[in-house]
């Protein structure tokens, strides 16, 4: 009798792409307090090719980055 250890269902291709689909940054480095901080993300623009955002130092509230999330260009949008 063989011991079979059962597969991990993340390992499989379809789930490595998505699992690493989208991500948010936590701490990014900010020329102005020179080293990495914690920042705010805050939504600039509503695009066609998705919403665009801007990445806030969350000590002196310098722009460090910004992020194009393309996953919410398919959504319905309700505009009033």
């Amino acid at each position: 009798m063989t011991n079979r250890i059962p597969r991990n269902p993340l390992r499989n291709k379809e789930n490595s792409q998505t699992q690493y689909d989208q991500f948010d940054a936590i701490e990014l480095y900010c020329p102005i307090c020179k080293r990495s901080m914690p920042v705010r993300k805050r939504l600039l623009l509503i695009l066609p090719e998705g919403d665009k955002y801007e990445y806030l130092c969350a000590r002196c509230g310098t722009s460090v980055g910004e992020k194009i999330d393309k996953n919410t260009a398919d959504q319905n949008r309700l505009i009033i």
